[in-house]
């Protein structure tokens, strides 16, 4: 999805405001970088810089009078180490010590904190390091010379003997010394110098370090990390919806006189999204839900099961789609190939399940508007929406971006859906209290927003020498981006980028390539999910290889190699992960090895592994190699943190995790049926990193994309058997 949206985006990068300013406010130096307003940053053209091509000191970092340096983070941090990343980044720049650093939350403020890739502000794709890679830099430069002409005034030097090293600015002539937190004060008052020297990357000392301690890691352990779940308001009431059972479903009566006698129980309300239940706890609510008698009006609703979707899935394969790709002759090629390999996939809808169900809690203020607390992952859209419900300004709409328990891009919805009903609900309940909106698990499974069901239909050709000559391939899946906000830019000739990314833009030399789409609408709602298209493509392009590989008797890595020859960042990651482990070496019977390669979000990975598989077909990972390329590393922690979550997530997915309709109704509403990767099955996992000093780019998702074709691989090297339909035990896998 990134770089489909930026590759279009990239010619309308508008020019800056020169607004910026330096405030100073009890004793604390607040500085940080203003960002357009409008526009996109382009790393598809390879800029120089992304954002504001000078220090616009505003916003994003605090020196205290006790020399704590706090950076305000306009990301939101879910789990995937943003808030020490980002932190990291300025530490570098300011010659920080460590220990000083802290990290918060910014405000909600699209013209401060806008992600320079969205326009708005908000987080995902991967893009939190590699759009506030400069701006953070420079902030951090930009504080660190004023901090020094503060002191070489203050001791009538010259600034350029004047060093800081760990927090402490100093002049060895003089032998003269100052903290951050004393010269703070008078720092802010001075002019933002407007171009600053940024360190090489040979002389950096935090970023890169794989010494530093997250900043969540305390907070995380021993229980003051504030979630949203954890917000109390004065005189709060707990909210719970009952949403139709059927996507598209909407209610046509509604009995609450039982659910009104259940204690606790202070209000039902009958809402365009359901019938919320307002009580004094989450229990009593839950009681009152379950106590409802509501009649749904299944005219508009989705009745259809997960086989006759597919069936009908498979009728449009059959028909031409839009297209996304058409290169040289693909109908042509294939039927003078030598040899012609078939096959279709199949992936399941998937829900993002995080471990915080979604959740927020609105307080409507006195002035027409509200404050809202939650894990915010897009403030530039729940803004607008609540003020639109409200009928104030955006401004009005004041948001607490708080940690949040994972999300997986289920936060980040482009109809604010989770804030947009706890302000209705506040609103409907006239604001006599402040309304904290609750999800249950049952909610989140069976409350949509999946990966969309897709469906591929892959053909290719080899010619006599075994080579690629043809690839044609028909994708059929939902569109999540048709009707929203970023439909514009996003999807074109009637093709969704996001669903054909992977594919349209396959880095394999393939002189005759074709690959066209359909997206049939459903009223099962559908979304962003962990590396988004690529979870897919991916699957479909790296066992597809494989397959040929073995029709041209070739080497899988050889075989590769030899197509990547333009791409030496994907042929790097390949090489590393094959050699680390150990490809070619012979494995005891029932044991197979295999490998996947792909490029997502502007990085490049690799996954190798090692599987054995039983008599019944139980499918053991013994091991699991991983190599990675994402440009300048800030933390290696936290990048093989990232990548060994997302190896471990795709694998749990596909092993058994699939959601299913029967009668328009979802089959899955929990974890009992709905299985996360265990502990006890995570296999052993290495991260290689590629040393680079190239821009930092994502690392959140494209850890996803070649975990599972890299099993499926290794499955097929040890038992011939072939997992086109996911979960794998939908293949006969256990």
């Amino acid at each position: 999805m990134l770089n489909q949206l930026i590759k279009q985006a990239a010619a309308d990068v508008a020019a800056p405001s020169r607004r910026g300013f330096l405030k100073g406010a009890g004793g604390a130096l607040v500085l940080g970088a203003m960002l357009p307003r409008t526009g996109f940053a382009s790393e598809a053209a390879a800029p120089k810089v992304v954002g504001p091509a000078d220090p616009r000191p505003q916003a994003f970092i605090r020196i205290a009078a006790d020399d704590t340096v706090t950076v305000l983070v306009k990301h939101l941090d879910k789990g995937q180490g943003i808030m020490t990343g980002l932190t990291t980044i300025v530490a570098e720049e300011l010659d920080a010590d460590w220990a000083q650093m802290r990290g918060a939350f910014a405000p909600a403020d699209g013209a401060l904190y806008a992600n320079h890739f969205f326009g708005i502000q908000g987080t995902g794709g991967s893009t939190a390091v590699a759009n506030s890679w400069d701006e953070l830099r420079m902030a951090g430069a930009a504080a660190r010379a004023m901090l020094v002409a503060t002191a070489a005034a203050r001791w009538s030097v010259p600034a350029s003997p004047v060093t800081v090293e760990q927090g402490v600015v100093r002049h060895a002539a003089s032998n003269r010394s100052a903290r951050f937190g004393e010269l703070a004060e008078d720092a802010a008052k001075l002019p933002v110098p407007q171009n600053v020297a940024l360190k090489d990357a040979k002389d950096y000392k935090l970023i890169g370090n794989p010494s530093l301690h997250r900043l969540d890691h305390v907070s995380k352990t021993d229980g003051t990390a504030i979630f949203a779940m954890d917000i109390r308001r004065p005189g709060q009431v707990t909210a719970v919806l009952a949403r139709s059972p059927r996507f598209g479903g909407t209610v046509k009566s509604v009995d609450a006189a039982a659910a009104k006698q259940v204690p606790g129980v202070l209000e039902v309300l009958t809402l365009p999204m359901g019938v919320a239940v307002v009580a004094r706890n989450t229990w009593a609510a839950m009681k009152g839900r379950e106590a409802l008698t509501v009649e749904w009006d299944d005219a508009k609703a989705e009745m259809r099961g997960t086989e006759e979707m597919l069936a009908d899935y498979r009728k449009l394969a059959d028909q031409p789609g839009n297209v996304a790709t058409d290169t040289g002759d693909a109908a042509k090629a294939l039927a003078g190939a030598a040899k012609v390999v078939e096959a279709e996939f199949v992936f399941p809808y998937l829900a993002h399940a995080p471990m915080e169900p979604l959740n927020a809690t609105v307080e409507l203020t006195p002035d027409g508007g509200c404050t809202i607390w939650a894990g915010s992952q897009f403030q530039g859209v729940e803004q607008k929406v609540a003020a639109g419900i409200l009928g104030c300004k955006p401004e009005q709409v004041v948001i607490n971006t708080v940690w949040a328990g994972g999300s997986f891009g289920r936060r980040a919805t482009p109809d604010a859906d989770y804030i947009a009903e706890a302000v209705t609900i506040a609103k409907a309940y006239g604001g006599k209290a402040p309304v904290h909106l609750v999800w249950t698990r049952e909610d989140d499974i069976r409350g949509g927003r999946y990966r969309p069901l897709f469906l591929h239909k892959v053909k290719a050709g080899l010619d006599a020498s075994g080579t690629l000559v043809a690839w044609r391939q028909s994708i059929v899946g939902q569109s999540f981006m048709i009707g929203t906000l970023f439909e514009g830019f996003m999807v074109k000739n009637g093709v969704d980028a996001t669903s054909v990314e992977g594919s349209s833009d396959m880095a394999y030399t393939v002189p005759n390539l074709h690959v066209d789409l359909h997206s049939p609408p459903s009223p099962v709602t559908t979304l962003w999910w962990r590396s988004v298209g690529h979870t897919h493509t991916a699957y479909a392009k790296e066992v597809m290889i494989d397959e040929l590989a073995a029709a041209a008797g070739k080497d899988p890595v050889a075989f590769r190699l030899e197509m990547l020859k333009d791409h030496p960042r994907l042929q790097g990651v390949l090489k590393l992960a094959a050699e680390k482990a150990g490809w070619g070496q012979p494995l005891p019977k029932g044991k197979g090895r295999g490998i996947a390669v792909h490029e997502s979000f502007s990085s490049f990975v690799a996954h190798v592994a090692e599987v054995s598989v039983d008599e019944q077909g139980r499918v053991t990972i013994d091991r699991v190699v991983c190599a990675v390329d994402c440009g300048q590393v800030v933390n290696p922690n936290i990048v093989e943190a990232q990548v060994s979550g997302g190896t471990g997530w795709a694998i749990g997915h596909a092993l058994r995790d699939e959601i299913t309709l029967t009668g328009g109704l979802v089959d899955q509403s929990n974890f009992d049926a709905y299985q996360p990767l265990r502990n006890s099955e995570m296999p052993p996992i290495e991260v290689h990193i590629l040393p680079s000093t190239a821009r930092p780019t994502g690392v959140g998702e494209p850890g996803v994309p070649t975990a599972a074709p890299a099993v499926a691989n290794a499955v097929f090297a040890a038992t011939g058997k072939r997992l086109h339909h996911l979960p794998f035990t939908r293949s006969g896998m256990v």
